[in-house]
């Protein structure tokens, strides 16, 4: 969990100073235990659930299975190796060659899995039974988890860890940050729609800048880019996307928040709702066949190049459409994540120059100082810029799917 690409991931806890939010869990048991993810992870619990899945198996593959001394020293080896920290004892048993012979002419997978899942949902027997966690354990596991404010799971969903899910639906970081940014915009265009119901002026600052902005958005990106004659009705389309993806940069601008648009997942959702706006819209047009068929120009050929070019031509097309909208999700990934990565790597110098204990501090502190908020500036444009962009593109491939081409 040492990688500093996390932090601009999406996690299932907002992180603030340790001081703020101290972590005060009892250990196993008690009247504030640990979650159970991170029972998971514990070493000593992973040496258990591995113990009763090796009985389990021996007993199902009728013996047909290596000893637990030597699978336990293996399996610990193992779990020290890259990124296998935490996982359980199923998949490392699938990577052993002895288990894949086998395996290639029974049902042993099934099995495996079967018996994994069963072990696993007997962790209430575990914390009663096992061994109680020392205090310097327990000292140690609250020290890493102070600071680190968990995301409440009211729908049932079980996590792997700080940063994946194990099983059902869970609630991330960025998705209630995504609602706050919905609900947001839902009180600014409803509090500006009250004010001009009557044809009346909206007054104040912030309501002449709001309407500045979606006249712009109006005149200057919609119409434009889709036509006088069609741009309107998909204008609050356009206006919503901009909105929503500027809320959701500015949101990055806040400490201990995190920017939704830095997740693949956010800027992915965005762009299919760009794709599909085009198609549906092309599709009430042109209708269904009339759309796809529209995806290639008119040309004046004779019919024996036709047969030949069209299929290829319309082929290209359509796969150009689909990686144009994952370019422009890529795109704004990409953006929002540079600019943290810099930001990141810039304060990483005052952290390097106090780690190393030199006498430089006085030089790198105002460096560091300068340039994250010169960069932070910089940021505030891009989260404007990349909306903008963003927005400007969907208005020009939807404009591409309700015209001929």
């Amino acid at each position: 969990m040492a990688d500093p690409i996390l932090h601009i991931k999406d996690s299932y806890y907002f992180e603030v100073p340790k001081f703020l939010w101290p972590s005060h869990y009892d250990g196993l048991t008690g009247e504030k235990p640990f979650p159970d993810f991170w029972v998971r992870l514990d070493l000593q619990y992973l040496e258990w659930e591995a113990q009763q899945v090796h009985e389990a198996l021996r007993g199902e593959l009728n013996g047909a299975i290596p000893e637990w001394n030597g699978l336990r020293t293996e399996y610990g080896h193992w779990l020290h190796e890259g990124h296998n920290a935490g996982k359980p004892f199923a998949e490392f048993v699938r990577d052993q060659d002895w288990f894949q012979k086998f395996a290639a002419e029974s049902d042993a997978h099934a099995k495996l899995e079967n018996i994994q899942q069963t072990v696993r949902g007997q962790l209430s027997e575990y914390r009663t039974k096992a061994e109680p966690w020392s205090d310097e354990k327990v000292d140690g596991y609250n020290k890493v988890l102070s600071g680190h404010i968990l995301v409440p799971q009211p729908f049932g969903g079980e996590l792997k860890n700080l940063y994946e899910p194990a099983s059902g639906f869970c609630l991330s970081k960025f998705m209630i940050v995504e609602v706050v940014v919905a609900l947001l915009l839902g009180w600014f265009f409803i509090g500006l729609a009250q004010r001009i119901r009557d044809g009346k002026t909206p007054k104040g600052g912030f309501w002449n800048f709001l309407e500045a902005i979606l006249v712009f958005m109006r005149d200057d990106v919609a119409r434009p880019a889709i036509g006088g004659h069609d741009a309107d009705k998909f204008v609050p389309v356009l206006w919503t996307i901009f909105l929503f993806i500027l809320g959701c940069n500015l949101m990055g601008m806040i400490p201990w928040v995190g920017t939704p648009t830095g997740a693949f997942g956010t800027t992915i959702a965005l762009a299919a709702v760009t794709l599909l706006t085009g198609i549906v819209s092309g599709s009430k047009k042109f209708g269904v066949v009339g759309y796809w068929a529209n995806q290639v120009p008119h040309m004046d050929l004779p019919a024996v190049m036709k047969i030949i070019l069209v299929p290829v031509i319309w082929l290209l097309e359509v796969v150009g459409m689909f990686v144009r909208h994952g370019v422009l999700a890529v795109r704004l990934l990409a953006n929002m994540v540079a600019g943290h990565l810099v930001l990141l790597s810039i304060m990483m110098l005052a952290f390097s120059i106090s780690g190393a204990a030199s006498s430089a501090w006085w030089i790198t502190a105002p460096v560091v100082v300068v340039g994250s908020t010169l960069f932070s500036c910089l940021e505030l444009f891009v989260a404007f810029l990349q909306a903008y962009i963003f927005t400007f593109l969907s208005a020009l491939f939807i404009g591409a799917a309700v015209h001929h081409h």
